[in-house]
């Protein structure tokens, strides 16, 4: 394919690079002539691992030229590849000016009929937030285009998985390639720049594809900032904290792993809230900073408080929930989640009904009946008997289970007598539901 590529950085260089290696006819774009200049003559603009060996092949064999004249690398190329850095501005948001320009340039080229023959793609490689693309940059590109994206012009996000120092291998050796497609055909030509490749295939919407890229860097840094603080904790606690991550690295079942990592409700239980106090606690005895751990249970009452948020939301005071118990299929309720969110809503004077199969106040004992006792003594005037007991009662439902019983229940539809569906469990059917007038996830 013929490809141009704006912006000559790490991200850009080797880009156009290897896709020009792979067999693609590639000509990059800069407004730094110094860039430019070198990399027509053969030289690296960046320093990286193989690059400049890589980039020297490359302009040798013709298959990687350089230029500044964004009409003439249009006109010379079926796509472009969008790589222009979108920097921090000083309050934190994300400055999208080059990303703007260029599109604007972009856009004007193709409204001069400068690319030949048949429908050019843009590909915005560039990081940038959920809502970019479709709200701001393709309102330029067809403003200044006058046509319509997903049209008269392809349009596609292809974040990049690039490390700095290993980036020429991460290119030829991806964990995964995203693209975020605003039609097939724009999809289409993104996979055909990338046939061959190893790795999983991702085709998302636009936005999802854009906030990939987010969610990888995030959790990229609280994996770094975890593991710091772990460290400091552990030397000032005596303990190798290197052996530590060796262990907890070669566990593959909870902690390496998917386990934990979708959107959900709150957690809680017997282990992980008193274990979190601990280690903090014990961190500050030592006198060490962990701002991340000292925050994941804060965190987490937040989350909890949005379920309490979306019922006021609905402004109905009848409420019904299933689930009370901290783990489906026990009737362990210590620092379970949803009696301290039934204990909110009750507080906060809720006609309140509560479902849960494995919950009989008359078999809780020990502990558990101690707990409940405490935090929500009312309990034997909120439980129901059964789902449809629930059912009637409630106008909105929180539903904290998947109890087959309770998901075969739940009505569909959005009837305007029908309760309102809170969902803290990513129920089955949810993807379907999302459509539906009185369904509201927690957090999807």
């Amino acid at each position: 394919m013929r490809v141009s590529v704006f912006g000559l950085g790490y991200v850009g260089c080797v880009s156009a690079a290897c896709l020009a290696s792979m067999g693609h006819e590639v000509i990059g774009v800069d407004v730094n002539q110094v860039k430019v200049d070198l990399v027509n003559d053969g030289r690296a603009p960046v320093v990286e691992e193989r690059i400049g060996e890589l980039i020297a092949e490359v302009v040798r064999t013709g298959a990687l030229r350089a230029t500044g004249d964004v009409r003439e690398a249009i006109m010379e190329s079926e796509v472009s590849l969008v790589c222009v850095g979108t920097p921090s501005e000083p309050n934190g948001s994300l400055c999208t000016t080059y990303l703007e320009r260029v599109t604007e340039q972009i856009g004007a080229a193709l409204a001069e009929g400068a690319e030949q023959g048949g429908r050019h793609t843009v590909v915005f490689r560039s990081t940038m937030l959920p809502g970019t693309c479709l709200n701001l940059l393709v309102p330029i590109l067809e403003k200044s285009v006058g046509g319509t994206a997903g049209a008269d012009i392809g349009v596609a996000v292809n974040p990049e998985f690039l490390r700095e120092g290993t980036s020429v291998r991460d290119f030829f050796d991806p964990p995964k390639t995203v693209i975020g497609e605003l039609d097939a055909a724009s999809g289409d030509v993104v996979a055909a720049l990338y046939d061959g490749l190893p790795g999983e295939v991702f085709r998302v919407p636009v936005p999802t594809a854009e906030a990939i890229k987010y969610a990888d860097n995030a959790f990229h840094g609280l994996k770094i900032g975890f593991a710091n603080e772990l460290g400091a904790v552990c030397q000032a606690l005596g303990v190798d904290s290197h052996q530590v991550m060796d262990v907890f690295l070669a566990d593959r079942k909870l902690n390496i792993s998917p386990a934990y990592l979708r959107p959900g409700f709150a957690f809680g239980g017997s282990c992980l809230p008193k274990d979190l106090r601990s280690l903090v606690h014990a961190a500050r005895r030592a006198d060490v900073s962990v701002p991340i751990l000292a925050h994941v249970l804060p965190s987490n009452s937040d989350h909890l408080q949005r379920a309490v948020e979306l019922v006021e939301r609905t402004g109905k005071r009848k409420a019904g929930l299933f689930g009370l118990s901290f783990k489906p299929g026990t009737d362990d309720l210590r620092e379970s989640p949803l009696v301290e969110l039934a204990e909110r809503l009750f507080g906060k004077g809720y006609d309140l009904k509560i479902y849960d199969a494995n919950v009989s106040l008359s078999r809780l004992l020990g502990a558990n009946r101690e707990y409940i006792e405490t935090r929500l003594p009312h309990l034997a005037q909120l439980l129901a008997d059964s789902v449809d007991e629930v059912l009637e009662h409630a106008e909105v439902c929180l539903v904290g289970t998947r109890d087959p019983a309770v998901l075969s229940a739940l009505p569909h539809g959005g009837a305007p007598d029908g309760p309102v569906i809170v969902d803290l469990v990513h129920l089955p059917d949810a993807e379907a539901r999302r459509a539906e007038p009185g369904y509201m996830g927690l957090a999807w």
